[in-house]
């Protein structure tokens, strides 16, 4: 990790860059395979599954078989595990349900708004050196809740052709029956097109490498809806003395070891601090079983001394971090002065590992500095939010005189006749 002390303002947009990546190239590679399979279906997927997945498939479909061996091979610790994780995300996003509320407006002109589920909606679940079972959980759960008539899933599977069983058990525990062993941009695009075997979905969630992100957005631009854009994952840590640096090293390195990719920010106005964290990360990284995974994702991490916390709560907002771990004095107060941030985590014991997992929260949240304008995901992701009104005879009387003056204004008197017929009736 390169240690930068009390950068100049100036110098902030260039310290706090992403790794850069050859996004043409990407868009050219991975806009072949979406318009191949548009074009070929499943033989395309059959295809690009051995190709980078080395799995010769026959059928996509995960079967009750499947489903029944998968939840076998499952330990009971982890089952448990699960279902706590399972129960904590169920409560945090039913609290988000919305009740009807009518509004009147104006005397006789009645407004209100309803959420309404969307009907079909795709889940992409990364398989590879970490099966991504949680964000199952993530997506699955509030798509239930929200009311979505269709939900599928796909995740890549092993060169046996099969899924992790974790994968298959969270999947059968949320009741997610239309799952399929199919990976990569490719699984993009059959959510996003449909196929003899998969069916075309209205919004398509879940994180990925960066070519299934590139899949996501090029979708995006020809009329299939996504969670949000997002890149490789990233936290940023906000200390001051009050920190534990065993702690604050620990997550820094969990967030590391996500992919070579990843990106983690250390801000603190302490310099034995900074000098305590850093021999920690040394320490726990020599232990790590993705050890060299975590060592490349540092080469692209900054260490940042600033003046003081109100200069580091400053520089977190311009950076806009996916995850933020504040570990400070009064860090509540701190908490209420950030504006840019996916997830932000309070004091010592709040590591990020427990947003990830079992907290409540959603761990799908936005990159690259998305979190100036994007939030995670949440029950309104899966739901569109539908607007009524009734009008009567009384309401169109007190309202109309003002449309008819607003829309002779804007030259529309077709839209001026509409309320000038009712009001001679």
């Amino acid at each position: 990790m390169k240690t930068i002390k009390y950068p100049a303002k100036t110098d902030w947009p260039e310290i706090l860059k992403r790794p850069a990546f050859d996004t043409q190239f990407l868009d050219k590679i991975v806009g072949g395979i979406l318009l191949d399979v548009k074009q070929n279906g499943d033989a395309a997927i059959k295809k690009y599954s051995l190709q980078f997945d080395k799995a010769t498939l026959s059928n996509f479909f995960v079967t009750e078989t499947e489903f029944n061996e998968g939840e076998k091979l499952c330990s009971p610790e982890l089952k448990g595990a699960i279902q706590l994780a399972k129960n904590n995300i169920e409560k945090f996003h039913s609290a988000q349900k919305e009740e009807v509320n009518f509004i009147e407006t104006a005397s006789g002109v009645k407004c209100w708004r309803r959420s309404v589920g969307i009907e079909k909606v795709g889940l992409y679940i990364p398989g590879g050196s970490a099966p991504l079972f949680s964000t199952i959980l993530m997506l699955a759960v509030p798509a239930k809740i929200a009311g979505c008539e269709e939900i599928i899933m796909c995740s890549p599977a092993n060169s046996e052709g099969k899924l992790n069983p974790a994968i298959l058990y969270t999947a059968k525990l949320i009741g997610i029956t239309k799952v399929f062993k199919i990976g990569g941009a490719q699984a993009i695009a059959a959510m996003a097109y449909g196929t003899e075997s998969i069916p075309k979905v209205f919004k398509i969630f879940g994180p990925g490498n960066q070519y299934v992100t590139c899949a996501k957005q090029l979708i995006n631009k020809s009329g299939t809806a996504i969670d949000m854009p997002a890149g490789p994952s990233e936290l940023a840590v906000l200390a001051d003395e009050s920190c534990d640096p065993t702690f604050v090293a620990a997550d820094l390195l969990s967030q590391a070891e996500h992919g070579e990719d990843s990106q983690v920010i250390l801000v603190a106005d302490n310099e034995k601090v900074i000098t305590s964290i850093f021999s920690e990360i040394k320490k726990q990284l020599s232990l790590l079983p993705r050890k060299e995974i975590a060592a490349k994702a540092l080469e692209n991490s900054k260490i940042i001394l600033v003046k003081n916390i109100s200069e580091g709560i400053e520089l977190v907002n311009e950076y806009a971090p996916e995850h933020l771990i504040i570990v400070c004095k009064n860090d509540e107060i701190v908490a209420e002065k950030i504006v840019n941030a996916g997830s932000v985590f309070l004091g010592n014991y709040s590591c990020e590992s427990a947003g990830d997992y079992a907290s409540g929260t959603n761990h799908t949240l936005p990159t690259n500095g998305y979190a100036r304008s994007y939030s995670g995901v949440s029950l309104d992701s899966f739901v569109k939010k539908i607007t009524y009104q009734k009008i009567t005879k009384e309401g169109i009387y007190n309202i109309g005189p003002a449309i008819e003056v607003m829309a002779d204004a804007e030259g529309l008197q077709a839209h001026k006749n509409a309320v000038t017929l009712r009001l001679k009736k």
